[in-house]
Order: C-alpha cells, then structure tokens, then sequence
C-alpha cells in the first residue's frame, strides 16, 4: 500500500470500474442464479432439513454460551473489542458466523456441476454480506460508540451523508470525497494542449521536459468507459510524466463521453479514430512510426488496431504496451463470470441497443453490487454509521467520474467475448478486417497484475501466446487492477516478477512463474528502458506542440474530460 493510503483506499481502488464481459451481465442472470438456489432447496427437503437441524445445534451453542465460533482475525468489521467480550455482541458475531458456515456447508452438499457451484457460491456470499450485523448501527459497536462520544453528531453526519447520496449521487453511496479535486489544477496538470478534435476524440499532445527526445513517438489509447487522465493523476503517480521526463514524446487520447444519439459508434469508428491519431501523430512528429500502450478495454481496441495495420501492412506500426488486458478471457477467470449466460448477453445488448447508451453510473452502480463488501458496505459504515467522508483519494475521484458507454459498442466486445475473436486467427471480422494477431510482429510488453480481479493475471498471460511477435516481455507487478499500472518509484513495497530466461514466454504460465525472480521496486524503469530500446535515436525536442496544420487549442486535460454523464 502506497504511503498515506487507507485501507478503505487500498479496497475501493482495487475494484475500479472497467470494462468487460461484466457489462453483458442482465438481471436475469441473477434471478436464474437465485433460482438455482431455490430449486435445489426444494428437490431434496431431506438435505434441507440436516442442514437446518445442524444451525439449530450451533443456535443452542450460541445461546447457552458454549460456541467456539469466532470471526477470522483478518476479518476488519469485528476488529472492535466489543465482539469478543460484550456477551450481546459476541453472541451477535457467532450467529452471523454460524449462518455462513451453513450456508457454506450446504452449497457442498448441493448436487451441482462446477459453473453452477460457482454461481450459487457466489449469489450466497453477496446475500451473506449483506446480512452482516457491522452494516446496521444497532450490530456495530464501533459505530454506537462514535455516537455517545460525538454527543449525537455522527447520527447527524452520517444522515447528512446519506441524503446527500439520494439526492446527488444517484442513491448510491459516495466512495470518494470529491471537493479537494479539480482538473488542471491539483490533478491531471501534466502540459500539453489538445492538438486535434473531432466528434469522436481529442488528441493530447503532452511538453516536453528534457532538451532532447526520442524520435519515436508514444501513443496511449485510454479503455472508452473511463477518462484517460488516469495517465495522469498526480505528480508522483503519472505514467504521462514519466514519459516526458525520460524523453518520450506522449500523445494520448481523449474519447468524447457518448451521448443516446452517439450510441450507433461502435469498434469501426473507435478504430478508425485511432487511425486518424496515429496519422496525426506521425504528422506532428514526423516520426516514421509510433509506438502504442493501451490498457484494459483500451488493450483490445489496440489490439483490433494493431491487426488492422499489420493486414494492411502498415510499417507505422511500432513497439506495443498491453497493461491489464485480457485478450484471451474464459468464462471462470471472474468471480462474477459464473453469472453470465447466452440468453443473459443476448437480453443485454437488445437494452443497451434500445437505450443508445449505458450510463457510466448505472454501469458503476451494477460493478459495485458484484462487490459489496469492498465497494457498499464499507462506504455505508465509514460515511452513514460512523459520519464520516468518504477519503479525498484521486484513483477513487477518477473512478468516480464516469462515463457512458456506446451501445454499439458494447455489443462489439460482447462479440469479442463470446467468439474469443483474438484466438481465432481470422475467423472474425470486425474493424472492416478479419482480425489475425498472429500476423502483428511487433515487440510486447505485457503487465499483469498479482492481485488483480478484474483482469486476473493468468488471463493477461495468455496474450502473451496470440502474437506474431518473437519479441515478447510478460512483468507481473505485485498490485491490483489500477495499481498495477499506477506503481511509480518510491513505493518501498513495490515489486515486480519478471522472467530469468531470454526468448519468448512459454505457454504454459506456471512454467514462466517457475524461471522468473523477484525485483524490489517499481516496474516503470525496466519498462522506461525496455522502451526507450524502441523508440529510435534522440533528437532535439520540439520547441512548440503541434504543428502548423495542427496546432495547439485547449491546455491539457482538454475539454472531453469535462464532460459528465
């Protein structure tokens, strides 16, 4: 954890809001996920009754005080003392432990094939979430303390709090304290200026900050459900200024937030946007080719890009950076990937079709109910029980800033998904072009991240095997989602795990783990290096951005990241 990060930071930032096959989930997924649940209650009423039979002899346990049931020490919410010798509580605590052991104990007992056992084990752990007594005032002694020790005034706050949520947060609680952020100013300050515009994107030219520069250029392609100042959210953490700093010419996109009428954009124009950025890049640049790091959703648009040139035998095409990006998913790589089914996507899309857009905080409030307990219930103790504000941490207020996503979109990495159309050599079309990665030659650098949850580091892995390229780099960062990425110098619990052995990585993911060695530190300066190799001989660094067919409008972030749902 970062120096001066919560543990309520740490959580939330692990479980950002990304886009993926989540998106395609309907709430019929859930009611059938239910069902499964009901249905297997009613077949064997014998089995329900052994079960039941075995909660009341923990209930007996429980109230005639005898019952060993204690909650996990790394358990946070029973931390208070009060859960081991306040008789109330801890009577309290054992019956909600006595409840998720039996419900753990039954689901091993249901008759179920492994997808099924997963979704059932994952519609009862939110349920049982949800029933723990830490989330009520009268189940929490932390928060009853806070009470008589504000005299009443964290009862007040934290009914302030949540009327503030109901009215300006879309009824969901607030995750991060907004007010001490504001773009241009103490986030997002990166120079640079917005050197093109259209309907779709804007296109970042970042200063400078040495005297001489690489000749070739980096192009970031940000995921189209988020804002792409997340390469740029403060000094110390900004990927933007490390690459200034170490030389790089950076040029990022800005996708405009899609409003019902722009719902029809789908993965032809996001390509061809990128195409038209890599033609201005080269323009402003004059650099004969542009390297490219996309991440997340951004990474797939990248690779769709990256085919789309190589089919066409376009030589721009320059060294690739894939960050948290699962080219190659599987249904069980997810938690909530037991949830999805056909007839679920299938109902999703005709939604999203009908609406033009998903709104980025209906897309957020849906992710966040796939993980209650780090995105709800905390946020629902700490800011309504105890009265306290949510923290002022800027990964979270990027989180927060949402945005909508295409319909059209949509369905497209939904297609993506269901044909696995990175794995299929051609198979499918899309982008006017049948998509081939094995025909892509350039060097890769591929991130994953230890504990990330969201794009598992073994899916990331995989991508490693679609590519033409011999020349291929797989680093495991040991964080989550965002960190991973966001893992600068100066963390002295940074590390990273790379391979030992020269060549490519092999297929099998455990050997790779088998021949890699720890580094102590931030991964940004092997990659610096890694990119540096590939970004041709210095040159004097321009004294303006832009060019005179392009030149410089708004400062940087520009004006799209403005822009709210």
């Amino acid at each position: 954890m970062a120096k001066g990060e919560t543990t309520l930071e740490n959580e939330a930032a692990q479980s950002t809001t990304a886009l993926g096959p989540l998106v395609g989930l309907a709430r019929e997924d859930f009611v059938g996920a239910v069902a499964l649940l009901l249905r297997e209650t009613a077949t064997d009423p014998a089995r329900t009754v052994r079960h039941m039979t075995s909660f009341g002899d923990d209930l007996v346990q429980i109230l005639s005080g005898k019952s060993a049931l204690a909650p996990d020490p790394k358990d946070k919410r029973f931390k208070d003392p009060a859960w081991q010798y306040n008789p109330f509580f801890r009577a309290g605590a054992q019956y909600y432990l006595a409840v998720q052991k039996g419900m753990k104990s039954w689901l091993e007992d249901l008759d179920l094939d492994d997808l099924e056992r997963d979704r059932a084990n994952f519609i009862s752990n939110i349920i049982i979430d949800g029933l723990a007594p830490t989330n009520s005032l009268i189940g929490n002694p932390t928060a009853q303390k806070r009470v008589i020790d504000s005299g009443g005034l964290s009862l007040i706050k934290g009914l302030k709090n949540a009327y503030d949520d109901m009215v300006n947060n879309h009824g969901m609680v607030s995750m991060v304290d907004k007010k001490p952020f504001k773009l241009g100013e103490n986030i997002a300050t990166s120079k640079g200026a917005v050197v093109y515009r259209d309907a779709m994107f804007e296109l970042i030219h970042y200063a400078p900050t040495t005297d001489e520069v690489y000749a070739i250029p980096q192009l970031t392609i940000p995921p189209q459900i988020n804002k792409m100042y997340i390469n740029d959210l403060s000094p110390e953490k900004s990927v933007v200024k490390w690459q200034v700093d170490n030389g790089i010419q950076c040029f990022v996109i800005s996708w405009k937030n899609p409003v019902k009428e722009e719902g029809v954009w789908g993965m032809d124009e996001y390509i061809a946007s990128c195409m038209k950025a890599v033609d201005l890049v080269c323009e402003i640049s004059g650099a004969p080719r542009v390297n490219i790091s996309s991440a997340c959703s951004g990474g797939q648009t990248g690779s769709i890009l990256a085919s789309k040139m190589a089919a066409a035998g376009d030589k721009r095409l320059g060294a690739l950076t894939y960050m948290v990006t699962v080219l190659h998913p599987k249904q069980n790589d997810i938690e909530a990937g037991s949830l999805m089914t056909a007839n679920g996507l299938e109902l999703a899309k005709k939604r999203a079709a009908k609406a033009g857009v998903i709104k980025g905080n209906d897309l957020a409030r849906g992710f966040a109910w796939l993980r209650p307990n780090d995105l709800i219930w905390n946020y629902v103790i700490n800011n309504y029980l105890m009265g306290d504000d949510p923290p002022a941490f800027d990964v979270l207020f990027w989180n927060a800033d949402a945005t909508n996503l295409s319909a059209s979109l949509m369905g497209d990495f939904l297609h993506l998904f269901e044909t696995l159309a990175f794995t299929k050599q051609g198979a499918v079309t899309m982008a006017d072009h049948p998509i081939d990665l094995s025909k892509v030659t350039s060097d890769l650098f591929i991130l994953g991240g230890t504990t990330d949850h969201i794009t598992p580091w073994r899916a990331c892995y995989r991508s490693t095997q679609l590519f033409g390229s011999k020349d291929v780099t797989f680093v495991l960062s040991q964080a989550g989602h965002m960190q991973a990425i966001l893992n600068p110098p100066g963390n002295p619990k940074a590390k990273y795990y790379v391979s030992k052995k020269p060549g490519h990585p092999a297929a099998d993911v455990d050997e790779w783990l088998k021949g890699t060695e720890e580094v102590a530190g931030s991964w940004w300066p092997y990659w610096m290096a890694w990119l540096q190799a590939r970004a041709g001989k210095k040159v004097t660094a321009p004294a303006k951005l832009g060019s005179k067919k392009h030149p410089p409008m708004e400062a940087a972030p520009g004006l799209y990241v403005l822009e709210q749902c």
